[in-house]
């Protein structure tokens, strides 16, 4: 087989395992804030294990670290808004809005990486309006809630992915996502401690909180072992590969790919959690239609984009 063709298998099974972070987003049982303390605190302490990680840090500036960090603050709100929407609608609606991260770069990532706007792209985000009125009106009203915590993580995700792709020219990939990992979960952990001081419950808390449970209590039973393959199976081994499969794929292939990451998201949701009982048939003509606006974005598009040569850093 050749190296091309061993570096798409790899990249497919990549985006794969991260359709996967939904679906387990609703297994477990545990509220979003400790998900996801444990999920970014165990992926940074295992990277923290390698030299090379560390390596990595020490070369870095001091404003480099601590912009690293505050990168990592960006993404452990973007995972927790992400998994309070799972919890609040499901996997499938979840997932669907995280297609709407592409759309957002392209007004977030001029401003950040001060690369000129391109109307295209502007027609584009237009194009996929209809498709979130008909997910909206294909969902129950009581997913409504869930719908705008999604698309805000969707808005979150873009802003980080285009900070990192400010700043990770020149600096070690794994180092980068170890400090924004660490970062993450401390601010997580502060922002827990803070929410369970206040004196009256946070609105929809219970998505966010344990109502019982001491949130430093480690999780256990189903819910440790779900974490793990989270931790493990859909974050340090798809990252792994698809650095090794990016050696041989052009940023073109490997984006169009990971645009499959809501499609793959949405039937394993299908087919694990029979989701479909839940939604209409509106809800899916609205994600096809979101769906098709994201993989008709790097077709039309390439070759012209300002960026077109280089790889957008993805959510870890």
């Amino acid at each position: 087989m050749s190296n091309s063709r061993t570096a798409w298998l790899q990249i497919h099974l990549c985006v794969f395992l991260w359709g996967f972070t939904a679906i387990l987003g609703r297994l477990i049982t545990l509220p979003a804030l400790p998900l996801v303390l444990w999920r970014m605190l165990a992926v940074g302490l295992v990277l923290l294990l390698l030299a090379r990680v560390w390596r990595g840090i020490l070369r870095l500036s001091m404003r480099h670290l601590l912009a690293f960090l505050g990168v990592g603050v960006l993404v452990a709100l973007h995972w927790l808004t992400f998994y309070a929407a799972v919890k609040l609608a499901n996997a499938s609606v979840a997932a669907t809005c995280m297609a709407l991260i592409p759309v957002s770069l392209c007004f977030i990532e001029p401003l950040v990486t001060g690369r000129p706007f391109v109307r295209r792209e502007l027609l584009l985000g237009v194009l996929v309006l209809p498709g979130v009125a008909l997910v909206v009106g294909g969902t129950p009203q009581d997913m409504n809630t869930g719908i705008v915590v999604a698309i805000l993580s969707a808005v979150l995700a873009a802003l980080f992915t285009a900070f990192n792709k400010r700043l990770i020219q020149r600096t070690d990939a794994l180092s980068a996502t170890a400090l924004e990992m660490l970062g993450g979960g401390v601010f997580v952990l502060l922002l827990a401690l803070l929410l369970a001081w206040l004196p009256f419950a946070p609105w929809e808390a219970g998505a966010l909180l344990p109502e019982q449970q001491d949130l430093l209590t480690p999780p256990a039973g189903r819910d440790l072992l779900w974490l793990g393959v989270l931790a493990v199976a859909c974050t340090l081994l798809p990252f792994a590969l698809s650095l090794v499969a990016l050696r041989q794929l052009s940023a073109y292939a490997s984006a169009l790919a990971v645009n499959l990451e809501p499609l793959y998201a949405i039937l394993l949701a299908i087919l694990i959690l029979g989701e479909q009982r839940e939604l209409g048939l509106t809800f899916y003509l609205g994600a096809g239609i979101i769906l098709a606006v994201v993989l008709v974005y790097p077709v039309l598009l390439k070759g012209n984009h300002p960026d077109s040569g280089q790889s957008l850093p993805r959510s870890p």
